[in-house]
């Protein structure tokens, strides 16, 4: 298969990326940013735009891909709730119109949250936020969409995030909650299954679209 990723230098986006690199059945892996990867493989190729909400030049090559893996996004508590509904919803939206006009049988894989809400009718902002996400997602017609709700992450090759608060926590927990993974599979998963499951859900075509945190964990096996 042919990937594109998005967020690729993110906490989750480069565990991704590591697992596509790895799996003998993904063919070409090519990411789409705002800044250059340094990281050089022989199937890895990079695509730098200043616009990520224009796709007009690149239709052509979108098209020749298989899936798109939307691993890019930001914690409700970075950003004030406008640039959280920027960042959460409407980019992902336009990357998703863009792709499936481009390429109609593309799978699109998105990294919500454990908590989103379907309803959008909540109390709790960032969940009505990707709850619409989410359900707009799904009404655009793709061949499949995967919505995987991870709860708790933890970094397991490296990867690290880029919210201060979760580096910290994860620095002086980690070794605690990887200890008691085991027994919390609705509430932990790690980033190596993150990116197995993935890879998984799409190999295998599961029927299901939205993949809570205890079948993050039980794909990847």
């Amino acid at each position: 298969m042919k990937v594109i990723l998005f967020g690729a230098s993110g906490m989750v986006g480069s565990a991704v990326l590591r697992e596509s690199l790895l799996a003998t059945d993904v063919e070409k892996v090519l990411t789409i940013g705002r800044s250059a990867l340094k990281l050089t493989h022989p199937k890895l190729e990079s695509i730098v735009l200043n616009n990520l909400y224009d796709y007009q030049d690149v239709m052509e090559i979108i098209a020749e891909y298989d899936a798109c893996l939307f691993c890019l996004g930001t914690s409700s508590g970075d950003r004030s709730e406008e640039e959280y509904i920027q960042l959460n919803q409407t980019l992902p939206l336009t990357v998703a119109e863009a792709f499936h006009k481009a390429n109609p049988e593309m799978a699109f894989v998105y990294i919500s949250g454990k908590g989103t809400d379907s309803t959008e009718s909540g109390k709790v902002a960032w969940a009505r936020i990707k709850g619409k996400t989410e359900n707009s997602l799904l009404g655009i017609g793709f061949k499949a969409v995967y919505l995987l709700r991870p709860a708790l992450i933890i970094p397991k090759n490296g990867e690290q995030s880029k919210t201060t608060v979760y580096r910290l926590l994860y620095r002086y927990t980690g070794w605690a909650m990887q200890m008691v993974q085991g027994l919390f599979p609705s509430m932990i998963t790690d980033t190596e299954k993150m990116g197995r499951a993935i890879f998984n859900l799409l190999r295998k075509n599961a029927a299901s679209a939205v993949i809570e945190n205890a079948q993050i964990n039980a794909i990847a096996k």
